[in-house]
């Protein structure tokens, strides 16, 4: 299978496309890992990773300005092809994102990316942390437990979201939402390609998708 690893110069691409071949390797899987801007190249992957760090606003404005690369994400997404988003890339799939003033996301999950309220707790949220969902609730999920530990470091976070496209969540002062999934599109909001065999087990979990 091809994965196109999204290179919108934004984001671990390295990282995330070393954990995508290592998730392959574990599950006996034959993926051909490619990180690309090519939009012919997306048009025709099997699977679509989108990763990200930074500011919701740089992020989307640095997607836009590759020519026809959003465009043939879109496409390729709206054919069938699964999708993960990676921390900012899960993060676009809102309907905004409020940092630095309004950005439009994708609209792929309702909610918008705003600051995170903690209290005396500090910003970012940076660091392992518990992931806590229903056992069952998505194929993303199967081998983890509730309370395995992922790697999490962010200041906004998506608020709003629909309760059944909210599949799992962890707690920083409050409830706060770290994966999202509606059809054959999910995002994590923590680091997979940086959370270890958790990580890996998502990954893995996400080239054996067939939503």
């Amino acid at each position: 299978m091809l994965v196109a690893v999204i290179d919108y110069q934004s984001g671990n691409l390295a990282s995330a496309a070393r954990g995508l071949v290592l998730a392959a390797e574990q599950r006996g899987l034959q993926a051909d890992v490619q990180i690309t801007s090519d939009p012919e190249l997306v048009a025709r992957a099997d699977r679509v990773v989108l990763p990200g760090q930074g500011a919701f606003a740089d992020c989307a404005q640095g997607l836009a300005s590759v020519d026809g690369l959003e465009e043939a994400l879109f496409k390729r997404v709206a054919q069938g092809a699964p999708f993960l988003g990676i921390c900012v890339g899960m993060q676009l799939m809102a309907q905004r994102g409020l940092e630095y003033g309004i950005t439009p996301g994708f609209g792929w999950v309702q909610g918008e990316i705003a600051r995170m309220e903690v209290g005396t707790e500090r910003l970012p949220h940076m660091g392992w942390n518990e992931l806590q969902f229903t056992p069952g609730a998505h194929p993303l999920l199967d081998g983890l437990k509730p309370g395995d530990h992922a790697y999490f470091v962010h200041s906004y976070a998506l608020r709003g979201g629909k309760a059944d496209e909210i599949i799992a969540t962890t707690d920083y002062a409050g409830d706060v939402v770290a994966m999202v999934a509606s059809g054959n599109r999910a995002g994590t909001q923590f680091h997979a390609e940086k959370s270890q065999q958790v990580g890996l087990t998502i990954l893995g979990n996400f080239l054996a998708w067939n939503p």
